[in-house]
């Protein structure tokens, strides 16, 4: 079994708890299916969030998934000027059959842009 690495992002509208945790929700869920994992799969995961979140730590969501013997951080992005505003970042590592060339990354509504050239 190999580790890969599985990226994704989803810009929030507004910085509020619940919003982030459905939100982030959304996006492990859709990275989970769209790689064909289970949690037990997970390795570690990173969540970063841009210098605008305060509400919550974007790795609440995933306690609340069930996903509680996983190690997972959170960082902060650089605030880089005219970045993409109220965006959280994952990266997964996970055990994976799949080679690299058919990781499929998670990028969900206007974070699509962050990475046109992986997003599906």
């Amino acid at each position: 079994m190999a580790v890969r690495a599985v990226r994704g992002a989803v810009q929030l509208e507004r910085d509020e708890a619940e919003h982030m945790h459905g939100q982030v929700s959304e996006l492990l869920t859709a990275l989970l299916e769209r790689n064909s994992l289970a949690v037990d799969d997970l390795i570690s995961v990173i969540f970063t969030a841009t210098p605008d979140l305060h509400s919550d730590f974007p790795a609440v969501a995933a306690r609340r998934l069930g996903i509680v013997d996983v190690p997972l951080v959170c960082a902060q992005e650089l605030d880089i000027e005219g970045a993409m505003p109220r965006v959280v970042r994952i990266l997964a590592h996970v055990e994976s059959e799949l080679p690299k060339s058919e990781i499929g990354h998670v990028y969900l509504g206007a974070a699509a842009a962050l990475r046109k050239d992986i997003a599906q």
